[in-house]
Formats: structure tokens, sequence, C-alpha cells
């Protein structure tokens, strides 16, 4: 059995989260709920969890200022907020374990399952989230992207292009090292338009910053900085070629 915790301020959240894992998540105990950081940190001096279900808003802070109190915490984290447009891009800039409420019991399932396996901390992840949410108005400058072995914090000016690999995703940085990522190249593209990537064919997704030109041989590709030739799809050359221009 896995013990959790729940950490919530709204009695009927923590009944229904309570009624959701007695009935689809047996292999889970419930050991204690919290409504506050305070009762939270009370009760976390007491019980050691596997598990932590922690609400993002608490009457007297944050989830976050609990995290500070236990940095060594060693229970895994999965945030619950009722704030979907305001949480989800700090989620997918950080990579983090998180629910919306009303919590749907597939993802909370797929959520034990994930925590289960891993094997590595989430910290840096957290401190992602920690930051993309504290900064609402400024594009993030930093990503989490989460493989099988661990977490790779990235800045995004150093990512010079991805390309997909089914539902999977390949990154090359300015290092020269690749990180593979199981999250579809969709998925990043809906994240990294907002910092100069354009989806230039259905299999690569590029980084503006890192083009050197535009090559009409062999039906039209691309050529970065650092020496790569990427294919342009038709319906994307009329607008690859305006960027360039714009560039100069």
């Amino acid at each position: 059995m896995l013990k959790a915790i729940i950490v919530e301020d709204m009695p009927e959240a923590v009944q229904l989260l309570i009624s959701d894992i007695q009935t689809y998540c047996k292999e889970i105990q419930i050991i204690g709920t919290a409504s506050s950081v305070v009762n939270a940190a009370k009760l976390l001096r007491q019980e050691i969890p596997d598990i932590i279900f922690l609400d993002i808003s608490l009457t007297d802070g944050t989830g976050f200022d609990l995290l500070e109190i236990f940095p060594d915490l060693k229970a895994n984290i999965i945030f619950t907020t009722a704030h979907e447009e305001f949480a989800l891009r700090a989620f997918r800039y950080s990579a983090t374990d998180y629910l919306l409420k009303p919590i749907d019991a597939e993802l909370l399932q797929k959520a034990i399952e994930k925590v289960k396996n891993r094997k590595y901390s989430m910290t840096p992840s957290i401190e992602i989230l920690k930051e993309t949410i504290n900064h609402p108005n400024t594009l993030p400058s930093r990503i989490s992207l989460s493989t099988s072995e661990k977490i790779h914090i990235v800045t995004i000016a150093d990512i010079i292009r991805c390309e997909s690999d089914g539902n999977n995703t390949w990154f090359s940085l300015h290092s020269g090292e690749k990180v593979y990522v199981t999250k579809t190249l969709k998925y990043f593209e809906d994240i990294l338009t907002q910092h100069h990537f354009i989806r230039v064919h259905q299999s690569h997704l590029v980084n503006f910053n890192y083009l050197l030109e535009f090559s009409k041989r062999d039906g039209g590709f691309l050529r970065l900085k650092n020496g790569h030739e990427i294919p342009v799809s038709v319906r994307k050359k009329a607008e690859v070629l305006l960027m360039l221009d714009k560039l100069g």
C-alpha cells in the first residue's frame, strides 16, 4: 500500500478525492488530511507519506510554502487546482504532475501510476512551476523536459529544434545534447510558438533564431546555424519565407 495525505482547503473536494481514491485506486491508503499550510506541516511532522495531493492555493498560503518548510521531502507531489487557465501554462512548462478539479477518475489513476514508476526527484520541475505561477505576466525562459531517467531544465533559447518521433519528441540543444521526451511535437508546439518557434514540417519545429538560409533545392529546406538541414512543407513555405524576409 502507498500512503497518501491530502492538503486541500475545500471540504467537499477532500471528500470527493477520498471517494475516488477508495473506488479507483485501492492501492492508496489515505493517512491524513489538512486544510492549511500550518496543519499540513504538523501532519508531515507525524507522518511520512509516499504521495501528497497538494492544492496550490490554501487559506494561509500556497502549496509551495509547505514545500519550503520541508525542502528534503521525499514524497511524490500531485498538485491539484481549480484554476485551469491560470495553471495550464505553468504545468506545461514545468512537466509536473497535476489534476484539475473536479478531478477525473481516469486522470487520477494515470497520475498515480506515473509517480509509482518514477525513479527520480521532481524538485527541479517544481521550481519551474513556482517561478511560472509567481510571474504570470512574464514568458518563462526555461522549460522542464522529463525523460525516463531524469529531469532536464533547459533554457528555451538554447533549443535549436524539435523533431517528432511518433508520439515522442527529440530536442536538439545548442550544446549538442539531444533529449528524448515522451510527449508529442504538437504538445511542445503549443508552448514554444510564443518563443519564435515555427512548425515548418509535420515532423519539425524550429527555433527561428537559429535559421541561416532557405534553399529551394530538393523541394525546399532550411539550413540552420549548426549545419542541420530541415525540410519545409509546401504549405509552410510562404510563411517561412515571410519570416526570413523580416529577419533581413
